[in-house]
């Protein structure tokens, strides 16, 4: 659990994902051929296939980044005002710390003055960094630095509640099931991708130069387990997600229809996933030059885009070993 709670904990929103990857390459260097980091700074691994030429491609992918807070201006009394670097819900954040890659650590607060709309926006609230004006607040902060979430592991009761789950325990999937590959048939890639909160742009760099022959991204989604939440049939503690269709992608069928398959023969707790709000990176890679037939595994997760995320590690064990099944038997 010691990994799972230093990938979540570590800084790392979109574009500043430097110290995440590497953490990451650190530990999958032994369990791959080869390592790079392309120009976007994506992280991808490569391990051959056993015994087969002209072999077709697969890839893994799940992001690195995290959504983070972007200073826009520092007023006289040294308050931080910011913008968003991904998707932030403010009844989410008040109150909340956050942290600077420097180290500097902020508290979240929101004005109270009379005229402030209710709920409040993005624009009445600021960050305290207890600088006594702003010439002192800018020895710490400039105009351009990026917060995220300052948050503490737990883990309770079988269930992980963490900032940055959103990407940070796909990440650790798939560098569990790199540790468990003993024998695969297809050339596997596995992709650690940046600043996919931002645009899926890592993802679609990625896999343009991979050009894959089937690729599958590694995320959460949300679920519909909580007191009067959307409904959807998806709970945490029932088992990895297999995306049928979200917003933005619609899995393939074959690619879908084998993952059923492999979770069926090898008794993979499991359900399907249709999420009606957000993305992933396949919806970015299915369209990489000619298109590339894609799928999603997903972890049931409450709470995304918040300080406070909660999986269940029954579900990671199953996305890891699903993710296994994959690149050890492929999609031939």
């Amino acid at each position: 659990m010691e990994l799972i709670k230093n990938l979540t904990e570590i800084y790392g929103p979109s574009g500043r994902e430097e110290k995440v990857r590497m953490l990451i390459r650190s530990e999958i260097k032994n369990f791959c051929k080869s390592l790079k980091t392309d120009a976007l700074g994506n992280l991808i691994a490569y391990i051959p296939p056993k015994n087969k030429k002209n072999a077709k491609k697969l890839m893994f992918c799940a992001h690195m980044d995290e959504i983070g807070l972007i200073i826009k201006h520092i007023d006289k009394k040294g308050f931080l005002r910011f913008s968003s670097v991904g998707g932030i819900f403010p009844e989410r954040i008040l109150h909340h710390r956050v942290l600077f890659s420097n180290g500097t650590i902020g508290v979240i607060g929101v004005e109270t003055k009379p005229e402030t709309p209710k709920p409040p926006t993005l624009e009445n609230y600021y960050i305290d960094i207890g600088a006594e004006d702003q010439s002192d607040a800018k020895r710490f902060i400039q105009i351009g630095d990026i917060a995220c979430f300052y948050q503490s592991t737990e883990i309770t009761n079988n269930r992980i509640v963490a900032k940055a789950l959103d990407d940070r325990i796909g990440c650790y999937c798939l560098i569990e099931a790199m540790k468990n590959i003993k024998r695969n048939c297809l050339e596997l890639y596995f992709v650690f991708s940046t600043q996919e909160e931002v645009g899926l742009r890592g993802a679609r760099t990625s896999a343009f130069g991979i050009a894959p022959d089937y690729a599958i991204a590694v995320d959460v989604t949300g679920t519909g387990d909580t007191p009067e939440s959307l409904q959807m049939a998806v709970s945490i503690g029932k088992g990895v997600g297999i995306k049928v269709m979200d917003s933005g992608f619609i899995a393939h069928p074959f690619i879908k229809e084998r993952l059923i398959k492999y979770a069926q023969r090898y008794k993979i707790p499991h359900q399907l996933e249709i999420l009606e709000r957000g993305s992933t990176d396949a919806a970015a890679i299915q369209l990489v030059k000619e298109g590339v037939p894609s799928g999603v595994l997903s972890i049931p997760t409450r709470y995304i885009h918040s300080p406070n995320e909660v999986c269940d590690l029954n579900d990671v064990k199953a996305t890891i070993e699903l993710i296994t099944i994959c690149a050890e038997k492929g999609f031939e």
